[in-house]
């Protein structure tokens, strides 16, 4: 007996609310330790912005921390992005994912500390050629971390203006990499410390839920879900709620999808009973170009399908099913049911930004 996988592909855009088309920020992060390919081979002209992602902090120092490989393709970054287009800005992120949390708490609890981190992050912005920093470190926990982060921030901009002045170099750009609400672990981001000294804000919302959290198809980056507040309009909601300016959100549109086994070939939409992943297992994850690639040699017979609810694409066939996030090559315009309206547009398909894009307009969120 076949078995059958749902794609649900959820391609997740980053979704900027408002109807002027003016002040774009396209922003792609491009991450060398991830991808291990050319930087020479990012379309830099799709882009506004590209950030480097990550740089470690030193557990003892706390300053920036670089091994040999990363540092020679850091050396070059901006220089070879900006071939291709000589006008877009390069930031250099700090943290990711994977940062270490004892590390991180521990730097923004103490004001030498703090200080460390901050000299060496504008000075080897400087040294390499970089015009702004972003702070990714997603994941504090207490209301001491939050609240020392805010702390963090104000230093950091403090030392960032004096740094331009002395130097007289344009301004360092200053923006922080968060959760798609301000809240984690029941605790929330110091949003008026972000809304005071930072420029921007990238909201990450995706991985709602994937085949390791959940035996069900899911939207991982739904715009909207009727069922929980785990979505987007949520979340972006609270953050400005929460005093956040909407012109400070760049939300964030990813490239990519899960795949699901299904329990019952007849029953493959969104919330289909799964048994796990179908690919790449045990997360499930799967790339846009893989998506794009799959669906074409396997897939043209059948349909991809549209939820309107969760504002997502999905996919399946009698002896495989995706639930995937299908990049659109057109600009469109989402009506939700609580009649918001969203322009959500594809910023391109450079084989470096695989994993995401951020995109900023000057926000109404209505």
């Amino acid at each position: 007996m076949m078995q059958k996988i749902i794609m649900i592909d959820l391609f997740y855009i980053f979704l900027c609310i408002s109807i002027a088309q003016t002040n774009w920020v396209r922003v792609g992060y491009y991450s060398y330790s991830t991808y291990e390919s050319p930087v020479s081979e990012i379309n830099s002209s799709l882009f506004t912005h590209i950030i480097f992602a990550y740089t470690d902090v030193d557990s003892t120092s706390y300053q920036l921390s670089l091994s040999p490989a990363v540092e020679e393709h850091l050396s070059t970054f901006t220089l070879t992005v900006k071939k291709k287009n000589t006008s877009v800005i390069t930031l250099l992120s700090i943290g990711g994912q994977n940062a270490d949390y004892l590390t991180f708490s521990s730097m923004v609890s103490d004001s030498s500390y703090r200080k460390s981190f901050i000299d060496s992050s504008i000075r080897m912005a400087r040294r390499y050629g970089f015009q702004g920093l972003d702070f990714a470190w997603q994941y504090p926990k207490t209301s001491s971390d939050m609240f020392n982060v805010g702390v963090l921030f104000q230093e950091l901009k403090a030392a960032a203006d004096l740094e331009a002045k002395n130097s007289k170099q344009s301004q360092l750009i200053l923006t922080t990499r968060v959760k798609y609400s301000p809240l984690v672990s029941l605790e929330s981001y110091p949003i008026a410390m972000i809304q005071q000294n930072l420029d921007w804000v990238h909201v990450v919302s995706a991985d709602f839920t994937t085949p390791l959290s959940s035996k069900c198809t899911g939207a991982h980056a739904a715009l909207y879900d009727p069922i929980t507040s785990v979505d987007t309009d949520y979340g972006i909601t609270e953050w400005i709620n929460g005093g956040l300016s909407a012109n400070k959100i760049v939300l964030s549109l990813s490239f990519y999808g899960y795949t699901w086994t299904l329990k019952s070939p007849m029953d493959n939409g969104i919330g289909a009973a799964a048994t796990g992943a179908a690919i790449n297992e045990p997360s499930g994850f799967v790339t846009y170009r893989y998506i794009k690639n799959y669906i074409e040699e396997n897939g043209r017979d059948a349909p991809v399908m549209y939820n309107s609810t969760y504002v997502v694409n999905y996919w399946s066939k009698e002896e495989l099913g995706l639930v995937l996030t299908m990049l659109r090559p057109l600009e469109l315009r989402f009506l939700m049911p609580r009649r918001k309206s969203y322009l959500a547009t594809m910023c391109g398909k450079s084989p470096m930004m695989l994993t995401g894009c951020f995109l900023k307009l000057q926000l109404k969120w209505r």
